[in-house]
């Protein structure tokens, strides 16, 4: 599955996956990851089977270079050697870095700082991965990139993804969207279907797809239907936002 949990600054998005992974401790309730409940003695068991992808590349990069970063979970589970580097370089092949093994971190972008954060992870064999706010820092190629991986650590590597943001563009091409306000789910569905509560998804701060925004207009105003116009609009809309 591919789930994006939505929400403004401070709606409890992060804190979400923190709960999941351990790093913060429930005040209520029980959580439940493959079927094991989350407690102090499944917790590293639990991890072993959840990764995570911070929204800072910087912070996140371990490694003296690329492979000495996609190592680094690997040594600390005291893998053979020769396991070791061939799971570096399998990996590094599927987010394709396997060019820049030998790379230190400030030779690298912050989209593949982030492709090797996902080769960490997936060497690590982990089923469930968490994006929280992974594309934020990202120039709108990095965006491009990060995101189009995603996809396809879903459809094709069948991993259940979990992408935290504020981002509706980012989110909408998910299976399903959880909408945070206030620590709280205040809406719950497929995109389309969340999408279509404009005036609850304003009321948590969160942007409006540009598209969707010209969609509400046109069905405002048919007038709109008219090319000359409905360019005219777009233009003059897309400069107030």
């Amino acid at each position: 599955s591919y789930t994006s949990i939505i929400g403004h600054n401070g709606s409890g998005k992060s804190t979400i996956a923190k709960l999941i992974i351990g790093l913060l401790e429930k005040s209520d309730g029980e959580i439940i990851i493959d079927g094991i409940p989350l407690s102090e003695e499944t917790v590293n068991q639990i991890r072993g089977k959840v990764g995570i992808v911070f929204q800072n590349p910087d912070n996140q990069f371990v490694g003296v270079t690329v492979k000495h970063d996609i190592a680094f979970g690997l040594e600390n589970q005291c893998v053979p050697q020769k396991d070791m580097i061939e799971l570096v370089n399998e990996y590094a092949n599927k987010v394709g870095m396997a060019e820049y093994l030998d790379k230190e971190p400030h030779q690298l972008s912050g989209g593949q700082k982030q492709r090797v954060a996902i080769a960490g992870a997936l060497a690590m064999n982990q089923d469930i991965m968490i994006f929280d706010e992974a594309t934020s820092m990202l120039d709108p190629e990095g965006v491009k990139d990060i995101t189009e991986f995603i996809i396809k650590l879903n459809k094709t590597y069948n991993k259940t993804i979990i992408t935290i943001t504020h981002d509706l563009e980012f989110a909408r091409l998910s299976d399903q969207l959880i909408v945070l306000n206030k620590g709280k789910v205040v809406l719950s569905g497929k995109p389309d279907e969340v999408f279509k509560h404009r005036d609850i998804l304003s009321d948590t701060e969160l942007d409006i797809p540009f598209g969707m925004r010209i969609y509400d207009q046109i069905l405002s105003d048919p007038k709109l239907n008219e090319e000359k116009v409905l360019k005219d609009e777009i233009w003059a809309y897309s400069l107030t936002k």
